[in-house]
């Protein structure tokens, strides 16, 4: 059973949980990409290359080995790699720890930073006139605008 921290917007997932999701994903199982994908899977939003290899510096992990990790964990599908519009690549775990898959994000303006709006859905009225689920995998909604932080 995963546990919860007060701090963290979704349940924890094991290191054994996550190894288990890396062996059914055909993937190694490696100190560097258990850290990657756990930082991931507790992560409040979708992060830059960047933010991971400051977060992970403690273990040592240099920018290639977290970059090469990054695009094993995209390719095996646990991982989604999206641009909101700024040109800047920002990965999160795909659907596993979001209630319905799919979700909207909020972007700031100001300072950039990118929040997960789990709580948020999304329909829409398709062609065919009936109401659709925002459940399409390569459909994004983004919300901009100016966060509590910069205001």
């Amino acid at each position: 059973m995963s546990a919860v921290d007060p701090h963290v917007s979704r349940p924890l997932v094991t290191d054994e949980e996550i190894r288990t999701r890396l062996r059914d994903a055909g993937l190694r199982v490696t100190v560097g990409r258990v850290a990657v994908y756990s930082h991931l899977l507790n992560a409040h939003g979708p992060l830059r290359h960047g933010d991971l290899v400051d977060a992970l510096d403690h273990l040592h992990l240099d920018q290639a080995t977290v970059y090469r990790n990054l695009m094993d964990l995209t390719g095996a599908g646990l991982v989604v790699r999206t641009d909101l519009g700024d040109h800047t690549w920002r990965f999160e775990a795909r659907g596993l720890e979001h209630s319905d898959g799919p979700h909207p994000h909020f972007v700031c303006t100001v300072c950039g930073d990118v929040k997960c709006l789990d709580e948020v859905r999304v329909s829409f009225t398709g062609h065919d006139g009936e109401v659709h689920d925002f459940g399409r995998p390569n459909l994004q909604v983004q919300l901009r605008g100016t966060c509590d932080a910069c205001t």
